[in-house]
């Protein structure tokens, strides 16, 4: 993690546009083929939910305005992102959060957020990682999701994205869903967003 000079931060006018607002959060929702990733992980026998908050956080770190965060007026950049998601076991009504560093391989990952779920006895847990390099995350399997806005208290600085899709639906020989991104303005602009459904595009493209 790095401290930025505003001083000549290119940005700095943008943000201190946005700054005064209490609420800087903006969202949008947009659908991506997740066929691709589907596939794999059919092929590999792992489940999709963990695949996907791994895709995502990935496609995030490639974009490096994701990994700028905003600490009360002091700008700093990490050099990677951490996922915290929902889950939920099968036949509770009562969800947890999980939270741990997603690493470079999405199979390991997806084993490890299975073990770590399923060991888990309290709601959220902490790690040693900084609270503004979480990405959250949650999921909402039983409807199509077409838009969502998340709680947050605007009496704190908060820089971390908030993620979230529903049920996907399958097109033909395409498997699509709804993913819901809400993000704070004073760091992130559509220009950041295309550029993550672009990595995103490719990183499951690669697959």
């Amino acid at each position: 993690m790095t401290v930025v000079d505003k001083q000549t931060w290119p940005r700095r006018a943008i943000y201190d546009f946005f700054a005064p607002m209490s609420d800087p959060f903006y969202t949008l929702t947009f659908p991506v083929d997740v066929t691709a990733l589907r596939a794999w992980c059919k092929r590999h026998g792992l489940p999709f939910y963990p695949a996907m908050v791994f895709a995502v956080t990935k496609a995030m770190e490639e974009v490096e305005a994701f990994r700028y965060k905003d600490r009360d007026g002091v700008i700093v950049h990490h050099d990677a992102l951490v996922p915290s998601f929902t889950d939920l076991r099968p036949g509770s009504e009562t969800f947890y959060i999980v939270t741990l560093e997603a690493g470079e391989d999405p199979a390991d990952f997806c084993r490890r957020a299975k073990e770590q779920s399923a060991a888990q006895t309290q709601f959220i847990t902490a790690g040693p990682w900084d609270a503004d390099q979480l990405v959250y995350f949650t999921c909402l399997p039983w409807f199509p999701v077409t838009a969502l806005k998340n709680e947050k208290d605007l009496n704190l600085s908060d820089s971390v994205p908030r993620v979230a899709w529903g049920r996907w639906e399958e097109k033909g020989a395409r498997t699509e869903l709804l993913l819901s991104l809400e993000l704070n303005h004073r760091l992130l602009d559509g220009v950041h967003v295309g550029k993550f459904y672009e990595a995103l595009k490719e990183w499951m493209r690669q697959l």
